[in-house]
């Protein structure tokens, strides 16, 4: 259905139900696995959302085994500790540093970029932050439209985290999001959102 008159096919009222209008922060989980297929399709998903000049600068550890939370729980705030052990599957999220070394293969069109960013470590920093923060909210959604659930977090310690999983400096954690098939009871009333007068200026 066209609702915009412009030829274009969007989505109709129950996908947006599914990723955004119906969607919820889960804090507990059900006991359902979640199986390397299923992350494969959601990375497969998420893969195709742009980042800016195709960087990618993501790197992604899914936390699965008994063996990696534990290697995990160190580096969780006490709040965040029984709803991420519980988690079927725990996505810490990375930005790699030096994400232009790969533009070779992704960005042939921007090999002139590659200069620019060694010269410029702050520069390349907050492009691998902001890019890889993008791809974390693609992550997100790609779960929700496969019919899963997701608990975004950033309550953790980045050091103990980056030591863990990130060995070698490179790569940066970003924040952490718990993906599975939520407890409804687990849910917390949905909390106030702005309207778009309240923090827009359309000029």
């Amino acid at each position: 259905m066209d609702t915009l008159g412009v030829g274009r096919q969007v989505a109709e009222d129950a996908s947006l139900d599914l990723l955004f209008r119906q969607a919820r922060t889960y804090y507990g989980w059900l006991l359902k696995p979640v199986t390397d297929a299923v992350l494969t399709q959601i990375y497969d998903l998420a893969k195709m959302a742009p980042t800016s000049g195709n960087c990618n600068p993501m790197r992604i550890v899914f936390v699965r085994s008994a063996e990696a939370k534990q290697r995990l729980l160190p580096g969780l705030k006490p709040g965040n500790v029984d709803k991420t052990m519980a988690a079927p599957v725990t996505a810490v999220l990375g930005f790699d540093t030096q994400f232009y070394k790969h533009f070779d293969l992704l960005a042939p069109h921007a090999l002139d970029r590659i200069a620019v960013y060694e010269a410029d470590p702050d520069l390349a920093l907050r492009a691998a932050f902001r890019n890889g923060t993008l791809q974390g909210a693609y992550l997100l959604l790609a779960a929700r439209s496969l019919g899963l659930d997701c608990g975004p977090m950033s309550g953790f310690l980045h050091d103990v985290v980056d030591e863990a999983f990130f060995p070698g400096g490179r790569v940066k954690s970003n924040f952490l999001i718990n993906i599975g098939y939520g407890d409804p009871a687990s849910l917390r009333p949905r909390g106030t959102r702005f309207d778009l007068e309240d923090i827009s200026t359309i000029l």
